[in-house]
């Protein structure tokens, strides 16, 4: 058993919010020696979890619903939430390429650059794609 102080030490999270963690339902103590709350090892490998959900965008709440006391996590969540990091790597990829041209365009005008124009219309396609929620407009 870690009590709290190893656990915050070790995982480099705050012993308060370890345990705003307890009150929410995301990790749980193995009960108390004196004052001091008390976790499993294997609590080191939950916080690692719940710190890569919050890389990832989820809220705290939405980690919780996921994860379940067994160490299982739903897999829905999971799928929804790569096809939205997939959306924002290709549009970060348009942006970047966008800068890449402009930093090296031999233009004096970028405006005038067909190059960076092309760049600026997928960049604004892609955006106005989100703004519709990712749907892709139908031909006419």
């Amino acid at each position: 058993m870690r009590d709290i102080s190893e656990v915050s030490q070790a995982s480099g999270i705050p012993a308060s919010a370890l345990r705003y963690y307890e009150e929410l339902g995301l990790i749980q103590s193995a009960g108390r020696k004196g004052l001091r709350r008390q976790y499993a090892p294997a609590v080191l490998s939950r916080l690692a979890l719940i710190s890569l959900g919050q890389q990832a965008g989820f809220s705290l709440q939405e980690i919780a619903a996921m994860l379940g006391d067994d160490g299982q996590i739903a897999r829905e969540p999971l799928h929804e939430k790569i096809a939205e990091l997939d959306q924002q790597i290709r549009q970060l990829k348009a942006v970047r390429n966008a800068l890449s041209h402009a930093a090296v365009c031999p233009h004096p005008q970028h405006l005038d650059c067909p190059k960076f124009q092309q760049l600026l219309q997928i960049a604004q396609k892609r955006k106005q794609r989100k703004l519709r929620g990712g749907r892709k407009e139908e031909p006419r």
